[in-house]
């Protein structure tokens, strides 16, 4: 433990999105929770948190942006969560303090990550700001206790995830891959989908999730056609059942010519995968004009995680 005193700040962190290449789903066990095998690949779509210091226990909290009014204000935000739990770890609690102001890009209960990204990104700020002596990897473990998704958000590139997603390997990835992303008017919790999911597969044998094979390779070898066959996610099928105008857009994009189009997470957000950036800007374009999302953006990856703005 140690006492640091805050520097003035403010601090900067910008922390990207998410699209799972693959996302197998295992059977539910007694805790209640799933085993995944997951592989994340971090697009261009990055929130931006600034910290600046607050009286010694005061956590206060400012979203802005995309769907900020759909973000909590409060200790339920995970930003909030991860900077309090940073405090109590490595820090003196009641002598530290932060103001978190958010700016959202990442969809907001889109199948991003957007809110484990903005945790990532809070806890990063808050060591700067805070002078604390914890390493990547200690930051990391942390990041863990506060969701399955706040350990990537900070590694960022591409990564094989196991148990809950949060047991992280990096990835060889060779190359850029070109996104057009369909974000939806609504949301869908993560937890429902996994119910919907229970729900589809009762009286199913659930086999333990692996990476669909070829997948890896396909990476490796920096190929983005043979890793549109291998992109699976096992959480498409209740996304769809729970809001069937996914599948329209998922056929929409098919139909323009995208390698691969997929849920991305739990969803809503659709991601379709393209040839070049060339062909990731006509995707763009016709996708937007059939009026079957609220937006549509194109995004890039692998990238950094969670990173200072300096």
């Amino acid at each position: 433990m140690t006492s640091p005193t805050a520097i003035a700040g403010p601090v900067r962190v910008r922390a990207a999105g998410k699209i799972n290449l693959a996302l197998k789903v295992g059977p539910v066990g007694d805790d209640g929770y799933h085993p995944l095998a997951t592989v994340f690949q971090a697009v261009s779509l990055v929130d931006e948190v600034t910290v600046t210091p607050a009286e010694p226990g005061r956590f206060d909290i400012t979203v802005a942006g995309e769907q900020s009014a759909s973000v909590p204000w409060d200790d339920r935000n995970l930003a909030v969560r991860g900077a309090r739990l940073l405090a109590e770890r490595y820090g003196e609690p009641a002598e530290l303090g932060a103001s978190i102001a958010i700016r959202k890009a990442i969809p907001v209960a889109g199948g991003m990550a957007g809110g484990s990204a903005d945790a990532a990104a809070a806890m990063l700020a808050c060591s700067v700001l805070w002078d604390l002596d914890v390493g990547p990897g200690e930051l990391g473990d942390l990041a863990g206790e506060i969701g399955a998704d706040v350990p990537f958000a900070l590694l960022g590139q591409t990564a094989l995830g196991t148990r809950h997603g949060d047991r992280l390997v990096p990835v060889l990835s060779r190359g850029t891959y070109h996104w057009v992303l369909a974000f939806a008017d609504f949301e869908l919790p993560t937890p429902a989908v996994f119910r919907r999911f229970d729900e589809l597969t009762a009286g199913r044998e659930v086999e333990q999730p692996a990476v669909p094979d070829g997948l890896l390779e396909a990476l490796a070898a920096g190929d983005p056609v043979a890793l549109a066959r291998c992109i699976e996610n096992d959480l498409q099928e209740p996304a769809v059942a729970m809001r069937p105008h996914l599948e329209r857009v998922l056929a929409a994009g098919d139909e323009l010519g995208a390698l691969a189009s997929v849920v991305s997470g739990s969803g809503p957000t659709c991601a379709f995968l393209a040839a070049s950036e060339a062909a990731a800007l006509d995707i763009s374009v016709e996708l937007s004009a059939t009026g079957l999302c609220r937006a549509v953006k194109r995004v890039c990856g692998p990238v950094p995680g969670a990173r200072l703005v300096v």
